[in-house]
């Protein structure tokens, strides 16, 4: 959830002016598909479409984490939560088995695993607070961008350019007090770890409807599909639940095409470090960008990268819920003071994720889910790092919860 998701229940039957955009974000994603099956091969054709389907879910279950744990901050309704728990658990009881596999069909997998460490602490705490002003995550930010928001545009842009100081920086945060990446289903075995990602799962779920409880006397409940029969199912809204599953499976589909689960802002800080080598930046020589795998990324297309196109194929698709939703409409008038929120939020949240390997998906959905320790430090530093931030969004005319 975020900022500028929109409303469930305000939908309206797909107008003439929708029809456009639709076949234009429709075609776009077939002729993308055909075009990277040509100059790439069909398993990163393969994941544009992934894209897709995980930007429809995303608009249509308006499924984010930065207002989901607003409302549960400001609001104590911590249905939102649950259903993030739960999605990342179906991914894990998937994930750890064949990620301790190893080798599937002849692709080699590999986990969201990484140090954990002062730079995740501190990065993951950025993020959370940069996500309250920007509002919202990662994914959210990609979503909204393609369901037309112009506030998170300037998000996204601002996202892009922290994600390159990021870059910059990260290997003088490397040099910090850290651990080593820690993987459960290596520390405990498969079984064990499974167990463990779920009952810590659970206990987050029963502790905000603890929570909930105390402040309402009941739990909300999932309202569901709020059209009749099957429309909702291309005109949305979906059930936030429903939506959470689709992602789970998604992010497995995606270990299984690219080798690794499903990530976001490595393809932004790419694409800022692209833009800056344009520009006459020596972004070469920087360290990060000399490690065998990010100097691969910057030598190559941005097709060649799994993450950004992945990236546009949410956007893409986003745009095309939007579209059979009747919702896509373009709002390019933004106050000052969001405006300005909005730049100083992407700019954390690039920042941040750099250096605790990744965003709300990244780093806590695809780590946890991973069974990577670090993803539940992620968790904890940034969910931190997020009440701070909601309180100090009404500085920038923003209030504490909002779905516009």
């Amino acid at each position: 959830m975020s900022d500028a998701s929109y409303s469930p229940g305000e939908h309206l039957p797909p107008a003439i002016k929708d029809r456009l955009p639709a076949l234009v974000s429709g075609g776009s994603l077939m002729v993308g598909f055909f075009a990277i099956a040509g100059l790439i091969d069909l398993r990163q054709a393969a994941l544009l479409l992934v894209g897709g389907l995980l930007g429809i879910a995303l608009y249509h279950g308006s499924f984010g984490f930065t207002g989901g744990w607003r409302r549960m901050i400001v609001e104590r309704r911590g249905k939102a939560m649950r259903a993030q728990m739960l999605m990342i658990g179906v991914a894990a009881v998937a994930m750890i088995p064949l990620l301790a596999a190893g080798n599937v069909g002849g692709q080699s997998l590999a986990g969201a695993v990484a140090p954990v460490g002062v730079s995740v602490l501190v990065g993951a705490a950025i993020f959370g607070f940069g996500m309250q002003l920007g509002g919202g995550c990662g994914s959210g930010t990609l979503f909204t961008v393609g369901g037309g928001s112009a506030r998170m545009l300037v998000t996204l842009i601002f996202f892009v350019a922290g994600a390159v100081i990021g870059t910059a920086h990260l290997p003088w945060w490397l040099t910090q007090p850290s651990l080593p990446a820690m993987s459960l289903g290596q520390i405990w075995g498969v079984p064990n770890a499974i167990l463990a990602t779920l009952l810590g799962l659970v206990l987050i779920a029963l502790l905000t409807a603890m929570v909930e409880r105390g402040a309402h006397g009941n739990i909300e409940r999932d309202s569901g599909p709020l059209r009749p029969g099957w429309s909702w199912v291309l005109s949305g809204p979906w059930p936030v639940v429903g939506a959470g599953l689709l992602l789970a499976l998604l992010n497995v589909a995606t270990l299984l095409l690219a080798g690794h689960p499903w990530s976001v802002t490595f393809g932004f800080g790419l694409w800022g470090a692209k833009i800056a080598q344009a520009a006459g930046f020596p972004v070469s020589v920087w360290e990060f960008w000399t490690w065998p795998g990010p100097q691969a990324a910057l030598s190559n297309s941005v097709l060649v990268d799994t993450t950004s196109v992945m990236n546009f194929g949410i956007i893409l698709g986003a745009a095309l819920a939007a579209s059979l939703a009747g919702q896509f409409a373009p709002r390019v008038k933004i106050p000052f003071p969001s405006l300005i929120a909005a730049m100083i939020g992407g700019i954390l949240m690039g920042y941040g994720a750099r250096l605790s390997f990744g965003c709300n998906i990244g780093a806590l959905f695809s780590g946890i889910a991973s069974g990577s320790v670090h993803g539940w430090l992620w968790f904890a530093a940034a969910f931190a790092g997020s009440a701070v931030g909601v309180f100090v969004r009404p500085l920038f005319g923003l209030d504490g919860f909002r779905r516009t």
